[in-house]
């Protein structure tokens, strides 16, 4: 992933700031609570592509 595109991309639902998760391949949304899947090293950044965080996963990411 590269960090300069993370740092121009947003969430679609919020427009909030999203976090990398190396290890999944996503992008993460705390703020609506979603995952972005990456795929081929492109973010699908489609409200219907996304799934939707854990509180745990939730709790995870905030403190990132």
């Amino acid at each position: 992933m590269d960090m300069q595109l993370l740092d121009i991309l947003v969430c679609p639902v919020t427009k909030g700031p999203l976090k990398y998760d190396k290890d999944q391949q996503e992008l993460i949304s705390t703020s609506a609570r979603l995952a972005y899947p990456i795929r081929d090293g492109i973010p699908v950044m489609l409200e219907d592509e996304a799934r939707t965080i854990t509180d745990d996963e939730y709790e995870k990411y905030k403190a990132m």
